[in-house]
């Protein structure tokens, strides 16, 4: 995968992509893509949760005016079939380019360890990830959410002013809810809560963080995730901009 991404980085620019949709807020000319990296439980047994979570993420952000979402598993058996090389390539087309008006979401949820996240049957890094963003995105206002046990190894890869990294845990924790019995791993689950409520990316933000705490505290879960947030100082400054659009009565 590393070489495949490498002969991507190289490459001429990707096309332009297709005409953005009319303007109806202020985020409908951003392009999101939204990806479950596992299928299974820790035990290796088969489970919907990483699924059910990108399916109602997606559909979260479209009712809050996201303009354009892709979405797609790595399920072996997804109709197509998508290798992780493929899914490096699907993620950064469907992202754009970087002299595109609107600005970049990236949501991965899967299964991660300290070197960084499941993503089919190889792994995804946090400086894999950060070239893919650079490439895509530039210094377009671009939003990162990672999703799993010690996500927080994305931080620093990932931090730039035009960017807002969150993740489910910090670098040493787990993060929970990946198991068979649950719909939606702990934090997707308090995203997919928060969208409706909140007025912007990083009112998401804060409004997800608050409820994982108080979901683990309901449930027991120990130690807590600590999910982790860093927002640059160039999207600090246009969050205020940033607005979800209202919600449907």
């Amino acid at each position: 995968m590393a070489a495949i991404l490498l002969i991507w980085l190289l490459a001429a620019p990707l096309a332009a992509a297709q005409t953005s949709p009319p303007r109806t807020s202020p985020l409908a000319d951003w392009r999101a893509v939204v990806i479950a990296g596992d299928w299974r439980a820790t035990d290796g047994r088969p489970i919907r949760a990483f699924d059910n979570a990108i399916r109602d993420v997606a559909a979260g952000l479209e009712a809050r005016g996201v303009g354009r979402i892709d979405v797609f598993t790595l399920r072996p058996d997804a109709t197509p079939k998508v290798t992780p090389d493929a899914a490096l390539l699907r993620a950064a087309t469907a992202l754009g380019t970087p002299s595109e008006r609107g600005g970049c979401l990236f949501y991965l949820t899967s299964h991660g360890s300290t070197e960084g996240v499941v993503f089919g049957d190889a792994a995804l890094t946090p400086g894999q990830l950060a070239i893919l963003l650079r490439r895509a995105c530039g210094e377009r206002p671009t939003v990162a959410v990672v999703s799993a046990c010690y996500s927080g190894v994305f931080l620093g890869a990932l931090a730039a002013p035009n960017r807002m990294v969150l993740t489910a845990a910090r670098p040493d924790r787990n993060s929970f809810g990946c198991g068979e019995d649950q719909v939606y791993p702990f934090f997707d689950g308090c995203l997919i809560e928060s969208l409706p409520m909140a007025q912007d990316l990083l009112d998401l933000a804060r409004l997800t963080r608050t409820c994982v705490v108080r979901r683990e505290a309901e449930e027991g879960a120990m130690p807590p995730s600590e999910p982790q947030l860093r927002v640059g100082a160039t999207l600090q400054l246009l969050a205020p901009t940033l607005r979800f659009a209202p919600t449907a009565p």
